[in-house]
């Protein structure tokens, strides 16, 4: 298991190739990332691996934002982003599931 933060390319078309066919788990609304929204982020990290997460916030500055706090906050890595989505992924403490192609 890779211990640093980058995600190779094949890993990363590995975990979009699983990513495409999942719906968002976490929808950030209008009231941005809350104290609940990231507790219930992790919660969802640690069961899943592999998140899905829509945005409501409009401006892609904005976005960005959103996605690099979630990114720090959560220690998760970006596989992706498109438009108002964005993949994560962190493998689990115990028993990972997903386990990435080298």
């Amino acid at each position: 298991m890779k211990t640093d933060s980058t995600l190779t390319a094949n890993q990363k078309k590995y975990l979009r190739g699983i990513a495409h066919g999942l719906n968002p788990v976490i929808i950030i609304g209008s009231q941005g990332v809350t104290d609940s929204l990231m507790a219930e982020l992790n919660k969802s990290l640690e069961h899943h691996e592999l998140l899905k997460v829509k945005m409501a916030a409009g401006e892609r500055e904005d976005r960005k934002a959103i996605i690099d706090y979630v990114i720090s906050h959560s220690k998760a890595k970006l596989v992706q982003t498109v438009g108002k989505m964005f993949v994560i992924y962190r493998a689990r403490a115990k028993n990972p599931e997903l386990v990435l192609p080298k």
